[in-house]
Order: C-alpha cells, then structure tokens, then sequence
C-alpha cells in the first residue's frame, strides 16, 4: 500500500497529475494499488460460499491492471464473467472524519465488502463509485473485497471495443474486465466538499462555481475561493452557505484581467489553468475542510459553419485516440504513459483528440488541460437495442458528463458513435427518439457545449456534423468536400460509408461538418499476423505520401472546420496507427508534424475578416473597459 503524505498531496501542479482525481485534490490520501489475491468465479459460487467475508483467494493480480492482461500477471484472456479481489489494508479515521473509499472504474457490475459488510454496489464499467466505509471499520487491518461480474455475451451493456468473442477481431479488441482504474481512500471531515463545477464566463472574466457538500450547512457556515494564476491573485471570495449547495459567480480582478486577459485564456497554443483553494468554514471559523481545483477560462461555440475557441474560428486537427496499450489494456500501464499519449498527439501536430468508445481516466483528461489539447469525449457503445441498453447507456453517460464537465479540454460530447446500439433509427422510431433524447439530455447538463448526436453518419440531431469518410484519394476527398457545393452534394447523394449521412426527416443547416474518421493508413505487417487498415502501404515513405495527399486535400477545403484522421496508434490488429502499439512512430514525427500543420485555406479571407469583426463587435458591448 501507498501512503501519499500531505507534502507528496499538495496542489503543486507538478503532484497534480498523481492524485485519481485531478479536479478535487486533498492533502493525503492512501493508493490501494498493487498486488491483491484473487480468483475466477466462473460457477458462481462466491456469494453462496461467502467469499465476501474471508477474501482466501489463491492467485494473485497486479491492480488496476485487468485479468486478460499481461501486466495483471493473470493474463487469461478466456471467458471468466464473474472475479473476485480481495485485500488488508489499515485505516484509522479520527473522530469526526469519514473515511471513503474509491474506485476509479470497475468493468462492469460490481460489489464491495469492508471487514464482510456491503458498502457499496455499482453498475457501469467506466465512471466512478465512492463508499463511505467508516461504520466498518475495526481495530487492526480491513478486509477489502470486490466482487465484478463482465457477461462478455451482454450486448446491452455499454463495452466500446471490447469484444464478444475470445480473440480480438476486425475492429474489436481484447476485454477489461474489473478493476482497471485506481482505489484509493481519503479521510474526510465529516461536512466535506463533495462536487465543485466550474462554467467560466469569458464575457465577463469571472466564473460561476456550483459546490456541493456533503450534508447541510449548519447556520454561520461559510465557504472560501481563491483563484490565482502565475502566481498572481485573480479573485478572493468568501460567502455564507445555506444547505448543502452553493451557486456563485466570482467575478476576476477588473485591472488584471483586462491587462492579462489573452493570457488568462485556454487554448491549445497557450494551456493556462487557472488554480482554484476552497475551504469550509464552520460558524466558529475553524476549517472544516480544504480542496484544490482548477479551470481554464474559454468559450466554444458552433456557428456560420466553424467551430470557434474563445470567440474566434478555429480549424480542428484532431487524432483519434483508442487509449489502448497491449500490456494492460484500456488501463493505462503508468501515469507517465497518459502523459506521453498527450504529448505524442501534440507532437504529431495535432491540437485535439477524439477519444474513442471509452470514458478515458481523469488523469489523461489532466494532461490534455495541462499541455493544451482539445478533446471530443465520447461515451462507449452497446450494441443491441432494447430498453436495458437505453437505461444503462443513459444512466453512464449522466455520470460521466457529471465527472468530467470542469475540464476545459472538453470541447464537445458524443454519445453515439456510427449508430451503434442504434443500428436501424432510421426506421425505428424508438431507436430515433433515444438518439434525440440522449442529446437533449446532454445539452440539458452542459449547454456550454456542442453535442454530436450520433458521429459518423445517419445525423437526426446534433450542433456538429461528424462524417466517417475512407475515401482512398485526395481526389475524391476534394470532389467530395472541397467547398460547401460540394459538400451539399455529399449529404444529398453520396454514402461514404455505404449508410446516408441524414437521417429521415434531418436537413443540412449551418452546422459545422467535420470529417470525423478518415484515413486508417497501413503499413501491411511482415509475416502472417492479423492486421487491419483501410489501405495498406509497404515503406514509410508511401505511408507518409499518401497521409499528406488526404490530409492536404481536407485543409484544401473551404467549407469544413475540421478533422480527425484514424488512427494514433496502432491498436491489436488495427495496424492503422501513424504510431505503433509500443509508441514507435513509423514515419519521423517532424515529418508528419509539417503535413498536419499546415495552413487551411477552409476560411476564405474575407469571411475571416467579417467573422473577427462581428466578434470584435460583440466583444466590446459585452465588456466594459476599465
């Protein structure tokens, strides 16, 4: 077990990235990361055997590394739905404190016991669970167990690429099952912040904090922010708080802010995070609880067919990111490597990421605040349509979209992916409401936000239209997309991908259209290993050719606002990565950085001028100069 002490636990930026939970730091907690015994219950007698109370279990895994994976030291990728973990571990929780414990993620189902009592049940593979186990302890070491059950044959169940077969296959890949991110426990007082979300006004140079606390305020109770950045003090803010929620708009040093305000802003060229310390005070003044936090003061928003960063166009150069490494599986191997992942893609020369089929660890989510790259969060897929697939998609993407709101990486949420889970909306009404619910639900959590209904293709509702377009030449990418004649074109005759690009009923607005997939380039493998891209190319240099030729053609265009090009790494046998699964790029990655870097022409001068303009406009009546 790790003990991360108050110094290693400081809000430092640089012990920032360690913490499970970047967004809402404490001063000390407890890594229950490592080795834990554990077994196969593929009969399903562990409940009935009471497993739960002894955890006297004979093999033994690495967590937070998945069974089916090397760095597990398990390694059975066969069919086990159902896995038990089990631990020791100390705890003591003073007086007047509460101790939680926490995991990152557990694939799929799951059930926690302290010391042979339940605390804690949860369903959905990729968001967190939180259980108060403080009634459970006892004098000595804790009995932990964690009981995940993963039916691979359970197409309702939200899996991404995870696989319903043994062995990986066409796009799909080897499962997580269980625990695949960290577990942790913090000592807590007893009234403690529970929930801090952070929507930034970047009009009025201030931002609006909504706190949740973990029980009613009593009378006189008071809550503390301070909001620096570089050092220099934005804003301090002190209020009474009433029950156990508190809405409030901080507003940012007048002076400072107009002095400093392009450097006060996100973006991918200039990542400022802006740092946040909230305390809670009880009515005799002493703290009752202190956090760390963070955000970054931006806008997004969709309109005249661009998608615009702090009120100005911006063209996206996007990398699709499976997230997915050949020794551990959806878990990441080490912190260090969801930083390399940030910065590899920023390397390459691309200023965001759509991270695909996966709810990605909140500690990747950090890196791409810290180091300035934009994010499409997508949620995983199911794959059979009824109403458990509906409930349980719903019911993840809530928590996740809860989870993630604050961090300024974020730039648009996607929900659906290719109509997967929703095969046949266009003429299954109930399949087509799900889709347009799902997005109205999303907008109604975060309208700060552009949504994409269902990215690929079959568009009946979203801000930005996603295309999936394999088009093997720069040709037909230009005939396709060239400019917006073209592109009306495009969405009333072409298929690129053998399904129509509209819905029934769903007409081509002023939406922003991104080619959302394209390329899967390969470089074809040696031997007769099993691979899979969309073109396959026998050097580098071919491989570097015909990656400029599709990427040059969309920057040619003038009417689309961006794109993301499949794939950043090779993922098992999708050998269509610009890197391979061990991060070796297989062209020189100066080389690929020029290619991806250059100028667009997809905003004519004079609508850029006409743009920057109405935004210098809109600006000036919206903020008045000290």
């Amino acid at each position: 077990m790790r003990i991360v002490s108050e110094e290693e636990g400081s809000p430092d930026k640089d012990a920032v990235h360690d913490y499970p939970r970047p967004q809402l730091r404490r001063a000390g907690w407890t890594d229950l990361c490592g080795t834990w015994a554990f077994a196969h219950d593929d009969e399903d007698l562990g409940i009935e055997r009471r497993w739960s109370s002894t955890g006297a279990f004979d093999r033994r895994i690495q967590v937070p590394y998945p069974p089916e994976s090397s760095l597990s030291r398990v390694h059975d990728s066969g069919f086990h739905p159902r896995v038990w973990y089990a631990r020791r571990f100390d705890c003591s929780c003073p007086a007047g404190h509460r101790a939680l414990l926490h995991f990152g993620a557990v694939d799929y189902r799951s059930s926690v016991w302290v010391n042979g009592k339940l605390v804690a049940q949860n369903e959905g593979g990729h968001v967190p669970f939180v259980a108060d186990i403080t009634e459970t302890l006892e004098d000595g070491e804790h009995l932990l167990v964690v009981r995940a059950e993963d039916d691979p044959a359970d197409l309702t169940q939200p899996r991404g690429k995870q696989y319903w077969e043994e062995k990986p296959g066409i796009i799909y890949y080897h499962r997580t099952t269980g625990i695949w991110q960290p577990v942790w426990i913090e000592i807590v007082p007893r009234l403690h912040v529970t929930d801090v979300r952070w929507t930034p006004d970047l009009d009025s140079f201030g931002v609006q904090l909504a706190l949740r606390l973990s029980a009613p305020a009593p009378k006189g109770a008071r809550v503390s922010v301070r909001l620096q950045a570089g050092g220099k003090l934005l804003a301090e803010d002190i209020c009474l708080v009433q029950g156990d929620e508190l809405r409030r708009t901080i507003q940012f040093d007048r002076q400072l802010a107009w002095a400093g305000r392009r450097e006060l802003q996100w973006s991918p060229s200039n990542p400022n995070l802006i740092e946040a310390e909230i305390e809670v005070f009880s009515p005799d003044a002493m703290t009752t609880d202190r956090v760390s936090s963070y955000f970054g003061l931006r806008s997004v928003a969709v309109r005249d067919g661009r998608f615009h960063l702090n009120g100005s166009p911006i063209f996206l150069r996007m990398v699709l990111a499976q997230n997915y490494w050949p020794e551990s599986h959806l878990a990441a191997p080490s912190g260090d490597a969801l930083r390399q992942e940030v910065e590899l893609a920023r390397e390459l020369g691309f200023n965001g990421v759509r991270i695909h089929q996966k709810i990605e660890d909140p500690r990747f989510l950090y890196w791409c605040d810290r180091l300035g790259l934009m994010v499409w969060a997508e949620a995983p897929s199911g794959f059979v349509f009824d109403e458990r697939l509906a409930e349980r998609l719903s019911g993840e993407w809530v928590r996740a979209v809860k989870r993630d709101y604050s961090h300024p990486s974020i730039i648009a949420w996607v929900p659906h992916n290719e109509s997967w889970g929703v095969p046949n909306l266009d003429v299954c009404p109930r399949q087509l409401a799900f889709v347009r619910a799902l997005y109205n639900l999303t907008k109604a959590l975060d309208g700060s936000r552009p949504v994409l209904g269902n990215d690929g293709w079959s568009h009946a509702v979203g801000d930005i239209l996603g295309v999936h377009d394999y088009a093997g030449s720069g040709d037909l990418l230009r005939e396709r997309y060239g400019d917006r004649a073209a592109i009306e074109r495009t969405f009333a005759e072409t298929r690129p991908h053998h399904f129509p690009l509209l819905a029934h009923g769903h007409s081509l607005g002023d939406e922003p259209v991104v080619i959302s997939e394209f390329g899967g380039l390969s470089l074809r493998p040696s031997g007769d290993e099993d691979w899979f891209g969309y073109a396959q190319f026998h050097s580098p240099d071919d491989l570097e050719a015909a990656y400029e030729e599709l990427v040059s053609a969309l920057l040619d265009s003038t009417a689309l606002a961006g794109f993301c090009y499949t794939q950043l790494t090779d993922t098992e046998q999708e050998t269509n990565g610009l890197l391979t699964a061990d991060r070796k790029p297989k062209v020189p990655l100066e080389r690929i950085r020029a290619i991806t870097t250059r100028p667009a022409r997809a905003i004519p001068p004079e609508v850029m001028m006409a743009l920057l303009r109405a935004d210098a406009a809109r600006k000036r009546t919206s903020l008045q100069e000290p």
